[in-house]
């Protein structure tokens, strides 16, 4: 009985997911969005319909998911893409993350939280969510310069974040072994990126030989899976090291035509199951609780999203309408900032208290209305491209 609960269950998430996908092209709003609102209506803040068990699949899912996601943001940084916005990637990605940082840790304490515990709150603020911007644009269709750019700091931001996170940590660390998160920052970092490396360059010259062109879907199931479950044995970044193997398999794998379609199509159903047990696992209860701290730190970060952005697009040269949309863009946060906060929680447990819960509500907000915002830059960014084509069309007609 309880293997035909959790298949039903299976079932009625997937046809939930597809109605998501219909409801988001026929309304224009973010499928992310409807997964979650649906994720929450049959979850433990809504009906509370999905069996026990269906909760367990979350961490699993979640973990082979994001590393999908990782493939595909790593596929982006190619040398193409790199030599025309490698600076502006690298400008913004750094100005988001230092200023995320700063200016919600600032102002935090300013407003009178402890400047210890506002300092670790400004670096987990930090964080963006790759899946929920990945499938945004995804389903937007849109593909300009903007959304190049957007999609090579998603890829690289969360390094930039974890690295400054431990920086954080390390400075607040109580016991005044500063060295021990600073080193399992590099670790993480490093070893997820050398496994990347590993895998990523025989990937790149042995898949697609068996079907000329693109790799075969059981190719793409082992790289992926693989490349998940070392991260994990490890104990190092899943989404690095993901994002390492994307970028390598892209670059050094020129006898491909289409080198990640088959990830992209066996990503789908994963990201479904991730987006919907990720809605029925938030709690709505925890807003209400954390009160305003949860709102300066939700205002904050916003602020802070806007001012960094554009101060990053500016200095790397971003001209017009666009500079003021990667702030928005970027809006979006999730998992990498929940674990975050479960790791500040162990290294500082004073803080426990605080830190999750304001993270957990902060992040309910952020799923729900940062892939709207995401979605309406990105279409503002394709609207100002076709004005300016249509702008140089009647310059050369004249």
């Amino acid at each position: 009985m309880d293997q035909a609960v959790l298949l039903i269950a299976l079932g009625v998430l997937f046809l939930g997911g597809l109605a998501a996908d219909y409801i988001g092209r026929t309304t224009r709003l973010p499928r992310v969005t409807i997964l979650l609102l649906l994720g929450l209506l049959v979850g433990q803040s809504g009906l509370g319909l999905l069996p026990e068990e269906a909760y367990g699949w979350f961490e699993p899912i979640s973990v082979v998911a994001l590393t999908m996601v990782a493939f595909l943001l790593g596929a982006d940084l190619t040398r193409e893409n790199l030599s025309g916005h490698g600076r502006t990637i690298f400008t913004i990605s750094l100005f988001i993350v230092g200023g995320t940082t700063a200016i919600v840790g600032l102002g935090l304490s300013a407003l009178g939280v402890d400047p210890g515990l506002a300092l670790i709150l400004g670096a987990i603020a930090s964080a963006t969510a790759p899946a929920a911007i990945a499938d945004v644009i995804r389903q937007s269709g849109i593909r300009n310069a903007f959304v190049e750019t957007i999609t090579g700091i998603v890829a690289i931001d969360d390094v930039w974040g974890l690295i400054v996170f431990s920086l954080c940590l390390a400075f607040l660390h109580q016991s005044g072994h500063w060295s021990g998160p600073v080193l399992t920052a590099l670790f993480d970092i490093g070893g997820a990126m050398v496994l990347g490396l590993i895998i990523g360059a025989p990937a790149a010259f042995l898949s697609g030989r068996l079907k000329p062109g693109e790799p075969l879907q059981i190719e793409a199931f082992g790289i992926a899976f693989l490349t998940a479950g070392l991260a994990l044995w490890l104990e190092v970044s899943f989404l690095v090291a993901g994002m390492t193997a994307g970028a390598v398999i892209a670059n050094l794998a020129r006898h491909h035509d289409h080198a990640f379609n088959e990830i992209e199509r066996i990503e789908l159903p994963f990201m479904i199951l991730f987006f919907l047990l990720a809605g029925a696992s938030l709690h709505l209860s925890v807003l209400s609780e954390m009160g305003w701290v949860a709102i300066a730190y939700i205002t904050l970060r916003i602020l802070a999203r806007l001012i960094s952005g554009a101060l990053g697009a500016r200095l790397s040269g971003v001209r017009g309408v666009e500079r003021h949309l990667y702030g928005p863009a970027l809006l979006p946060q999730a998992g990498v900032a929940v674990g975050m906060a479960l790791v500040a929680a162990e290294m500082l447990p004073a803080w426990e208290t605080q830190i999750v819960p304001l993270v957990i509500a902060a992040t309910v907000v952020f799923e729900l209305i940062g892939p709207p915002i995401t979605l309406a830059a990105l279409r503002r960014s394709a609207a100002k491209a076709a004005t300016d084509r249509d702008a140089g069309g009647r310059k050369t007609a004249k």
